[in-house]
């Protein structure tokens, strides 16, 4: 269900501005978005896991928050990013 230090890794290095930056909404989204996926091959097989999904539900609105945030700032930024990770909208 977690992700993977390589895994966040490879993310960082891919959504990074600029070296060494871990914090801007770009990275932040793709974790997000990459735990979330995680969490819905997750409930394929476990139907009846309300606690994760209570999680699933805190992250994908913090996915939400972050992306208007990216949007405010800079609508090709916003574009660029949800057409790399696949997220509708």
């Amino acid at each position: 269900m977690s992700i993977t230090a390589e895994r966040k890794q490879e993310l960082i290095k891919k959504f990074a501005i600029k070296e060494g930056d871990t914090g801007s909404p770009e990275v932040q989204v793709a974790i997000l978005t990459e735990r979330i996926n995680n969490l819905t091959d997750h409930f394929k097989t476990n139907k009846k896991d309300n606690h994760s999904r209570r999680g699933l539900l805190t992250m994908v609105a913090t996915r939400r928050k972050l992306l208007d945030y990216a949007r405010s700032k800079s609508e090709e930024r916003y574009t660029k990013l949800i057409t790399e990770l696949g997220i509708r909208r």
